[in-house]
């Protein structure tokens, strides 16, 4: 089943002199339980990539399709919606509410959607077991590591029937042993039947995908059938 497509899209920010192409004619599509990986110099595209595969964005032209609907037949709302069921979001400095424990942060998009608490702090519980964090249920952001708030953002990003994790940069923060073990949990959970898009600058991060894509300038220059190298993703991402 294919958890996300993207038809010919193009962004452009701004008219005239002013005019930016973050992305032009970019097409890809990523397959439950597979993880892709997108690589590049900063400015080619690859946030902006996520925020249109996402609904955060929308595009000047083509189509984004996120678990077989347009995101363009939906209004705002509707797009909203979409994410909070469909999609998570993992970013390199967490974005978790200081003021919520764990379990609550977990819970929110559930309880946002209108699920009763008592069924979203199920689902946010079963959430943490599955990244290993269940005995951190109570506690606040700030009393975990950088490695265990990864873990809670993770877990906000797939609770309930959410199929398709975008990932920007989600070790950027982290130490080289934490970073490896995030990818891991990333890596099985697309194994158990998750999609995955995993931005990156790091070729040994790339290499936990079972594709790459490399955009510059906004444009698809090479799409890999499975994961090269170190030293050829090294070569394109330059």
């Amino acid at each position: 089943m294919t958890a996300l497509e993207l038809h010919d899209v193009s962004r452009v920010h701004g008219k005239g002199a002013t005019t930016v192409r973050a992305l032009s004619g970019v097409s890809l599509s990523v397959c439950a339980g597979e993880l892709l990986a997108v690589m590049g110099p900063s400015g080619s595209g690859k946030s902006t990539l996520l925020q249109l595969a996402g609904g955060l964005d929308e595009p000047t032209g083509g189509t984004v399709v996120v678990a077989g609907t347009d995101l363009a037949s939906l209004d705002r709302s509707g797009r909203a919606a979409l994410r909070r069921r469909r999609v998570g979001y993992v970013f390199q400095d967490f974005n978790l509410i200081s003021t919520l424990t764990a379990a609550e942060n977990v819970a929110l998009p559930r309880e946002l959607d209108g699920v009763r608490a008592r069924q979203a702090r199920k689902d946010a519980l079963d959430a943490l077991r599955s990244v290993e964090l269940a005995d951190a249920a109570d506690r606040f952001p700030d009393e975990l590591s950088g490695g265990q708030r990864q873990r809670v953002a993770i877990a906000r990003a797939l609770v309930g029937e959410r199929g398709l994790l975008l990932a920007d940069e989600p070790t950027g923060a982290l130490d080289t042993h934490t970073g490896e073990s995030v990818l891991k949990l990333i890596r099985t959970r697309c194994d158990e039947g998750a999609a995955g898009v995993l931005v990156t600058h790091d070729a040994r991060h790339a290499a936990w995908a079972d594709r790459i894509v490399f955009l510059r300038d906004g444009m698809l220059v090479d799409d890999t059938g499975a994961p090269p190298s170190a030293e050829s993703l090294l070569e394109g991402a330059s």
